[in-house]
């Protein structure tokens, strides 16, 4: 294998391993045209009324999140990001379940015997990646949902 062969290999390994992260979708029904994210409301208990499902979506909170609220937050921005590409307002959540990842560490030792020379080697590999956090939802098209009210501050006591 050339140096060339060799480096293709590695950045397209690279790319697939960082395609692990990505999200990824079935369509279902019908999608539209993407819309912000921003407007993807999150349903966690009963649906609306009346909706369209669009697609099932599964992401997870990627390789290098660390504290569970952060991996929670990257799930729900990555599954909003995924049902606004479609034009879906709405997210049915059905949930979050701890994926692969986590410490480890590895050992390993070999030896050989090549032209006339014999070499012995060791080795130790150790993995600090967490554990991801994997999320899964219904994408779905509410229509005319009632508009998102922003959230009130509290008012200050006298």
């Amino acid at each position: 294998m050339t140096a060339t062969h060799a480096f293709r290999f590695a950045a397209a390994s690279a790319v697939l391993l960082l395609a692990g992260c990505a999200s990824s979708h079935i369509l279902t029904g019908t999608p539209r045209a993407p819309i912000d994210p921003a407007q993807v409301r999150v349903y966690y208990g009963a649906p609306p009324v009346a909706f369209e499902e669009v697609a099932i979506l599964e992401t997870s909170s990627g390789a290098l999140t660390y504290g569970e609220q952060n991996k929670t937050n990257a799930v729900l921005r990555k599954l909003r990001e995924e049902a606004a590409s479609l034009g879906a307002n709405g997210i049915l959540f059905q949930g979050t379940a701890d994926g692969h990842g986590g410490r480890g560490v590895s050992v390993g030792a070999g030896g050989g015997r090549f032209g006339g020379s014999s070499h012995t080697s060791a080795g130790i590999g150790v993995s600090i990646s967490p554990r991801q956090k994997l999320g899964r939802g219904v994408a779905i098209y509410v229509p005319n949902p009632p508009p998102l009210q922003a959230p009130v501050a509290p008012t200050p006591a006298p």
